[in-house]
């Protein structure tokens, strides 16, 4: 793409006119596509929002994306102090908060183990983790339910959290896996002969090279767990220890539409919060190693 210029003397003065470079109709269609994509993206939000701000009347009476003329922002004070709002979000923090760190270092360590202690079976051990990720958690659900219920643990934190954990990890250590195999082996190699020991290897090289990497994995793990329904509905039957979503669930047959939407918006606000607080770090960690 060229752009043209002329140059004409008037009183003595020098004017030059730049022509406009052309538009790149390639760019263009991209540009469209991306926000046609994006409005796509942003309809069930769009709903979910103009919903709970309507009154029962108002929702069967108006669009779906029509704004609301007089917000009922009560439809949120509803929802929350509705049944065990409170204690579900309680249940979903706490096993989040749990469950998310304490599987990022269970996976950091074990593809750390895999990626740069020479182990016999070390790549049969990777593929085995690999084929975990390959398998649908629905496909465990009956298997899973027998198994927690024989170690008595139906309705309790450690019931959740631990096939929370087993699920999440084989992915997380096929990502770490990857990234530390990256790594130039001198930097261990180094260390191992100055008498440090894999553990402080471990800790005071790698753990700081690949924060960008756990903080993405944190970002999707943390989202991926408050989110999680199936297996919560599955082996959390006392409504005390429900976790948000299947509080939801359960909220959708007794409740109005739009008290439905408050709370799934309200829902929503930790996650929404989560992305953007640590959206450049998401950037970062999804950056190759040898581009840092």
């Amino acid at each position: 793409m060229t752009a043209t210029s002329a140059t004409s003397m008037s009183d003595g003065f020098e004017t030059v006119a730049v022509a406009k470079p052309k538009r790149d109709p390639i760019l263009i269609a991209l540009w469209i596509t991306l926000l046609v994509v994006a409005l796509i993206w942003l309809a069930p939000f769009i709903f979910i929002l103009f919903t709970s701000l309507k009154t029962q009347a108002a929702v069967t009476s108006t669009g779906a994306f029509m704004p609301p003329t007089d917000p009922a922002f009560e439809n949120y004070s509803n929802a929350w102090g509705r049944g065990n709002f409170a204690s579900a979000f309680l249940n979903s923090a706490i096993i989040t908060v749990i469950k998310v760190p304490l599987g990022l270092i269970l996976s950091a360590m074990a593809a750390y183990a895999l990626a740069k202690i020479r182990l016999r079976f070390s790549k049969l051990l990777l593929l085995l983790v690999v084929f975990g990720t390959m398998i649908p958690f629905q496909v465990m659900l009956a298997p899973l339910f027998t198994l927690v219920n024989s170690l008595g643990l139906i309705d309790t934190y450690p019931g959740v959290i631990l096939p929370y954990i087993a699920f999440g990890v084989p992915y997380q250590v096929f990502i770490l896996h990857g990234f530390f195999k990256g790594i130039p082996k001198e930097l261990s190699e180094a260390a191992l002969i100055d008498g440090a020991s894999h553990f402080t290897i471990f800790r005071r090289i790698f753990l700081p090279v690949c924060l960008p990497v756990l903080a993405a994995l944190l970002i999707l793990d943390f989202v991926s767990t408050w989110n999680e329904f199936a297996m919560a509905l599955v082996l959390l039957q006392d409504q005390h220890m429900w976790t948000l979503m299947v509080w939801i669930y359960q909220l959708q047959n007794t409740a109005p539409k739009a008290v439905v939407m408050a709370a799934l918006t309200l829902a929503a606000v930790p996650t929404l919060l989560v992305f953007l607080i640590a959206q450049r770090t998401i950037m970062k960690g999804i950056v190759l190693p040898s581009e840092r």
